[in-house]
């Protein structure tokens, strides 16, 4: 099994790196798990004081979590991932079933700050994105996706996202193997990390 962590900023491109992977590598061999399930759980929280959670913040991830799934996947047992609700900022009843696969993607912007997390990739990757570029992309999917107004996204930014990035997302950069400017948009790079991943595979086989 081949553990791959990408990271990077909110709005950086993430998403569309791994979907352009995805395209590139063996079809129905990849895993994706998404930082984004494991935020903690607030439901004892009342809906006003989980919207005030810094969702940017090492401490909002249960990484325990995620590491002993991380782990359960690579022993070759399924799990079962949570979902989050970015509407009412608590996990969901129901999960997803995980079966492990050749290829296992963990992606969000927290998931190298994490030194036991971190140990447990093959490949290190950071997206980079410029801060207007990541900007225009959190409004826009923030609005569209988790019901957000343009001036709510706004402050959010201004007081957790980027403070966030700059003392813990940017830093995390320093462990990537590979950095990829421009996110999926970026052919060149895309390219030599599918290569880079296709002969890792061959060498684990």
């Amino acid at each position: 099994m081949l553990i791959i962590g990408i990271a990077g900023g909110t709005g950086s491109g993430k998403t569309t790196v791994v979907k352009k992977l995805i395209e590139q590598l063996p079809k129905g061999e990849v895993a994706i798990l998404s930082q984004d399930s494991y935020y903690k759980d607030n439901s004892h929280l009342q809906l006003e004081e989980r919207q005030k959670i810094n969702f940017d913040h090492p401490n909002s991830i249960e990484f325990e979590l995620l590491i002993d799934h991380l782990k359960k996947l690579k022993n070759g047992k399924p799990i079962e991932e949570p979902i989050y609700s970015y509407l009412t900022c608590t996990r969901e009843k129901k999960t997803k079933k995980i079966e492990p696969k050749e290829v296992v993607i963990v992606e969000g912007i927290l998931i190298l700050t994490n030194e036991k997390l971190r140990n447990l990739f093959n490949i290190k990757i950071f997206v980079y994105a410029d801060d207007d570029d990541r900007l225009g992309r959190v409004i826009s999917r923030d609005m569209l996706e988790r019901g957000r107004s343009v001036e709510k996204v706004l402050q959010r930014y201004s007081k957790s996202v980027k403070p966030m990035h700059l003392q813990f997302i940017e830093p995390s950069k320093i462990y990537a193997d590979l950095i990829i400017p421009q996110g999926g948009h970026n052919k060149v790079a895309i390219e030599i990390l599918s290569t880079i991943i296709k002969k890792n595979l061959n060498t684990i086989k």
